[in-house]
């Protein structure tokens, strides 16, 4: 009965934390910050050594205090190196990390040296993690720090999401940016400091990194990226705490994170927007759309030059007016005949009513983005999908001026019936 209950004390309390991290790890990885955690768990180091060596005994509460002021002074520290010098905010970050890391790892041989019990001060356990002294008490007290950093999540939530995307329009409509970057890093402090007892200084940030970098395979959006986020690291904490309980050789710290790892590798691979199997499907249908638009339109072209109305293309002719793979272009014409743009016959292929129309409308667009770039360079960058159409890329009066800009030059092409 021991057992049981000391297990769903570590489930509840580490499922807390896991939530938590996953929630305020989601703002750190869009903000591009996702070093900042591992920075905070290692800058905390020293603010436990120095609480232990001010009280001479194990209290975690004000070790946890002393965790969270040295972790803040790194932070500080990062934000003034960059803010004030030319390092760069990785070079800040990497240089706090070692210097905070190496001074708790001094202090924390020192405090095992001292007679009198320093070496059972336990502070191992926040270098590595012991999830399985957790307490009930423990769990309360995530409880309400993960009551409050919501509480806060939901009152700044605009601003939060705006600085996680555009934190200069921020400064443009009179937002204190630099301070709600503080608040966020401050909330990422404190859910790195909470997390230091069960996973330790090592793994506390990939506990904080690897949910929100697993939602990101999954969707675009931010609200869905802060569910998924959150669930990912209450499913990391849960799983992890589990296979520990059912097997004692598993420290439950490392555990976390290898369930957490696997929970990535699985997003890498599957994830519904930037999966690698996903990705690779994209390109997929984004090749065979291009390969598509240039044979309609080469065949277009090709049955163009003689007067006829419809003039048999050969597979040859294709290959000589454009850049092509003969089995690339035998695919694409497979594909334009069995979805009936393409008629074939001993003479070659010609388009169908159907596919003349479609040649037309890809013939116009290729012409219209064409125009764009020559004469209005300056809108090439809203041309994000080649594939997508124009009008939802342009705006409507710049495509009218360009279209009849075309047509009074006798550029722009008709369907065979619109002739004279």
């Amino acid at each position: 009965m021991t057992l049981y209950y000391n297990t769903a004390v570590v489930l509840a309390g580490i499922g807390l934390l896991g939530s938590l991290a996953g929630l305020i790890g989601s703002f750190a990885v869009l903000r591009k910050r996702s070093l900042t955690g591992d920075a905070l768990a290692h800058a905390a180091l020293p603010g436990v050594c120095i609480a232990y060596l001010l009280i001479g005994q194990r209290s975690l509460p004000i070790l946890l205090l002393g965790a969270l002021v040295s972790g803040v002074l790194g932070i500080l520290t990062i934000n003034l190196l960059t803010s004030r010098t030319r390092i760069r905010e990785d070079a800040a970050i990497g240089s706090v990390l070692g210097v905070f890391f190496g001074v708790g790892i001094a202090l924390s041989t020192r405090i095992q040296q001292l007679p009198g019990g320093g070496s059972r001060a336990g502070l191992d356990s926040f270098l590595f993690g012991k999830a399985a002294s957790m307490t009930f008490n423990d769990v309360v007290g995530i409880s309400v720090t993960a009551a409050i950093c919501l509480v806060i999540v939901l009152l700044l939530y605009k601003q939060f999401k705006l600085i996680s995307f555009d934190a200069e329009f921020g400064q443009t409509l009179g937002w204190p940016v630099r301070w709600l970057d503080l608040a966020l890093m401050s909330l990422l402090a404190v859910t790195v400091v909470i997390g230091l007892p069960a996973v330790g200084v090592v793994l506390t940030a990939a506990m904080v990194i690897i949910p929100g970098a697993s939602a990101r395979f999954w969707t675009d959006r931010f609200g869905n990226m802060l569910g998924l986020s959150t669930l990912f690291g209450l499913t990391m904490g849960l799983l992890g705490t589990l296979f520990s309980a059912f097997n004692r050789s598993l420290p439950t710290g490392p555990t976390i994170v290898l369930c957490g790892a696997a929970i990535f590798i699985i997003s890498l691979l599957c994830g519904y927007r930037r999966g690698v199997i996903a990705r690779y499907w994209q390109w997929r249908r984004f090749e065979t759309e291009i390969s598509r638009r240039r044979l309609l339109e080469g065949v277009w072209e090709l049955s163009q030059r003689s007067q006829a109305r419809s003039l048999p293309v050969r597979m040859d002719d294709l290959l000589q007016a454009q850049v092509w793979q003969r089995q690339r272009l035998s695919d694409a014409v497979t594909r334009a005949i069995s979805h009936g743009e393409i008629s074939s016959s001993s003479r070659g292929f010609e388009l169908t009513t159907a596919g003349a129309a479609e040649a037309i409308e890809v013939t116009r667009t290729h012409l219209l983005w064409r125009e764009l770039l020559q004469e209005h360079p300056e809108q090439a960058s809203a041309i994000t999908d080649l594939t997508a159409p124009l009008a939802e890329q342009v705006q409507p009066e710049l495509i009218h001026k360009m279209e009849h800009s075309l047509r009074s030059r006798g550029a722009w092409p008709e369907l065979p019936e619109a002739r004279p």
